[in-house]
């Protein structure tokens, strides 16, 4: 069992910057592939970015350029990095942990966090 715990959500006005963490409780953390997803109020989770447990990463074309994520595996813990934050951003968002390669489907992750509110004012 993994449990995954995320932090770092807030209020940020339009082209402000947030930093999501994701710490998760397994002494095997570097063999998951992580992603983070969110869900906006009357829509579907979709997926954000992820990272295998190898370093790829795969970003959505929405936020490609303005989002990054990264793993470290000493401190069992993922990051968004999120820049030039928009309205359209706002959700919550969700990390996800899955054993074997990356994937943007929800359905294949099998670990999930609480989520994190994020809301970017215009």
């Amino acid at each position: 069992q993994v449990q995954l715990v995320e932090s770092g959500g807030g209020l940020v006005q339009a082209g402000g910057s947030l930093r999501l963490s994701c710490a998760a409780s397994t002494r095997t953390f570097g063999i998951y592939s992580m992603g983070w997803f969110r869900q906006a109020p009357g829509k579907e989770r979709e997926s954000v970015a992820r990272i295998s447990w190898s370093g790829l990463t795969h970003y959505a074309d929405s936020v490609k350029g303005r989002f990054t994520i990264s793993r470290d595996n000493a401190k069992n813990t993922v990051f968004l990095q999120m820049n030039s934050l928009k309205p359209e951003d706002t959700a919550v968002y969700y990390c996800a942990a899955r054993s074997g390669g990356g994937s943007s489907s929800p359905s294949e992750y099998n670990y999930w966090g609480q989520g994190t509110q994020v809301t970017v004012s215009s």
